[in-house]
């Protein structure tokens, strides 16, 4: 973990935003096509502590990206050249365009001002989506990435964050993967060889200290 200064200045306000990947209903939530996926982020915090950055980061003024993955009826554009796709072709709970299971799950607050990226295909929550272009005009060189999950989803982000020159800082009691001793190995041998590995902790101390206290012009 960086010294406390060095993390302030990493999650400055005025340049670093907060990406949530794939906290929605479909996924995390009661209904959850992943139900032990869903139960891990439950118990073990990961959920209610991304709750607990996206409210900081609101009451900061870092702006929040929600990364939602879901995919058309009809399942047009979608990946079919791997193993998982077809098998979350076949699962009960679809996370199709409009439903329900798109929706940012509770605790999760959706403020006016959070930026909601869905795609259609692929792994990441960046590569193919707005996500890039998006961060750059809102002048980002941090990017806190929180979700789940530690198997797929957030070390693409975390990679192509990385790949595209942000500073990627990855709080690890807020994501969540499965089994539940997969995800703190994977942080300690890949993530932390290329993202700030913290705590959610850490980061609100940041954001709710004078120093982190300007709003994003």
């Amino acid at each position: 973990m960086p010294p406390r200064e060095q993390l302030a200045e990493q999650l400055d306000p005025a340049t670093t935003a907060l990406l949530t990947v794939e906290c929605q209903q479909g996924v995390v939530g009661p209904d959850s096509a992943l139900p032990e996926l869903a139960e891990e982020a439950q118990t073990s915090g990961a959920l209610h502590n991304v709750a607990r950055l996206v409210a900081s980061a609101h009451e900061a003024g870092v702006q929040v990206l929600h990364a939602v993955a879901e995919r058309r009826p009809d399942g047009r554009g979608a990946n079919s050249n791997a193993r998982l796709f077809r098998a979350v072709g076949r699962l009960p709970v679809q996370q199709h365009s409009g439903t329900t299971a798109v929706r940012i799950a509770a605790p999760i607050e959706v403020a006016d001002e959070d930026i909601v990226v869905r795609r259609l295909h692929g792994l990441s929550p960046i590569a193919g989506t707005d996500v890039d272009a998006l961060l750059r005009n809102l002048g980002c060189r941090t990017l806190v990435v929180v979700g789940v999950s530690a198997n797929v989803a957030i070390p693409n982000a975390v990679f192509d964050a990385v790949n595209l020159g942000y500073t990627a800082v990855v709080p690890s009691d807020a994501i969540a993967g499965v089994p539940s001793d997969y995800t703190p190995a994977m942080i300690r041998n890949t993530l932390a060889l290329v993202a700030t590995v913290t705590t959610t902790w850490e980061v609100l101390g940041c954001w709710q200290s004078p120093q982190g206290a300007t709003t994003r012009a």
